[in-house]
């Protein structure tokens, strides 16, 4: 019998996909779920082939377990933009007990990937709900659906806030840049930092902005010096355990949309460790003006 896949439905599909201790079906005729109870599919005229001429009322649910589930953790993991919640994540992945546990722990330290997970999970699993039915659909005689979009980067983004810097900002600027600074240092690469502003980074911005959580907590920031007719991003910062959510293209997206674009131009110097983010640049509109190589002491010729 036929059903409608109502946004309703998907949900209580979802719902009954997770509970790995039970059987659900879909009651065709009332378009809902049904069962739970292990004793329904005794008590019931399954139909064991969905939408077949017999016209049975009840359809299983599609067929989702603890091995769904472990693989659909390890594709997540793998596509994590955040170096550190990613190697987190699979060394939890990898630990052969307790793994589900452990990978629910360690998404609640980093709320931010924790709500992307579970965007990412709904979407994926929306997705094999869609693809069963559509199956049901061909067997029906009817056209198929439309699927959910996969983009989840730009839902991240809900959960923060960009504005313009304040006072309040200067300790955590500070010490934020200093992490940063220690990360290229011990990368190898000294970059401009020094020579660009003594002291507190927001202190010398001639335009700031800074991006926290919708809790209030500093996330990254962004600053701008100007040099004649152009303003120089001398700082693109964002704490380690936002990376990867797209924080830094934000930033700058909301910077220039600051700037009057007839009289001033904007340039950014990327340290060689950053050098991948040149990619969001172009995709912005920046171009690249020049490449500066540097050799440090220790590695000169002798």
């Amino acid at each position: 019998m036929q059903f409608e896949l109502t946004e309703a439905l998907i949900n209580d599909i979802l719902f009954s996909m997770e509970d790995q201790e039970r059987n659900f079906f879909i009651d065709s005729r009332e378009g809902v779920v049904a069962g739970g109870a292990e004793e329904f599919e005794a008590e019931q005229p399954l139909d064991k082939h969905p939408a077949g001429s017999d016209g049975n009322r009840y359809i299983p649910i599609p067929h989702w377990d603890s091995s769904d589930g472990f693989r659909l953790m390890e594709r997540f993991a793998a596509q994590l933009h955040n170096p550190i919640v990613r190697d987190e994540l699979s060394a939890a992945l990898n630990r052969g007990k307790g793994v589900f546990r452990a990978f629910k722990d360690i998404l609640g330290r980093y709320p931010e990937a924790e709500h992307l997970w579970f965007t990412y999970k709904e979407r994926k699993m929306k997705k094999e709900i869609i693809r069963w039915y559509n199956g049901l659909r061909e067997e029906w005689g009817m056209q198929r659906i439309g699927g959910e979009p996969e983009e989840t980067g730009d839902l991240i983004l809900e959960d923060f806030r960009f504005r313009p810097s304040e006072g309040l900002d200067r300790e955590a600027a500070a010490e934020l840049h200093d992490a940063c600074r220690r990360e290229t240092d011990t990368a190898g690469s000294r970059t401009r930092y020094e020579a660009d502003f003594p002291g507190n980074p927001l202190d010398c911005a001639d335009l700031a902005l800074t991006a926290e959580t919708v809790g209030g907590d500093f996330a990254g920031y962004i600053m701008g010096i100007r040099r004649e007719a152009v303003l120089h991003i001398a700082a693109l910062e964002v704490k380690p355990e936002y990376r990867g959510l797209g924080i830094g293209e934000a930033l700058i997206s909301r910077f220039l949309e600051r700037v009057d674009r007839q009289n001033t131009g904007i340039s950014i110097d990327l340290p060689a460790e950053a050098e991948g983010f040149s990619c969001v640049l172009h995709r912005i509109g920046f171009r690249s003006a020049s490449v500066r190589y540097c050799i440090n002491p220790e590695n000169m010729p002798s």
